[in-house]
């Protein structure tokens, strides 16, 4: 693994577990904010919410 792919990787296991496991679904998997609001049975505006507070908080850890 490359250092940035394990920047990433060490960023991504720092976040919440409700918001790692949204990202990974979102981007990982390329999931739409309405599969993923399915599959863990919130509202759809609550997956965008998680979605935006993750990429928040991994822009901040990565400093970006």
């Amino acid at each position: 693994m490359g250092k940035q792919s394990q920047s990433l990787a060490d960023a991504l296991a720092s976040l919440p577990d409700e918001e790692r496991i949204v990202l990974t679904l979102y981007y990982l998997k390329s999931m739409s904010s309405s599969e993923i609001a399915t599959l863990l049975g919130v509202p759809e505006r609550s997956a965008e919410s998680i979605i935006k507070q993750g990429k928040s908080r991994l822009s901040a850890i990565l400093g970006i």
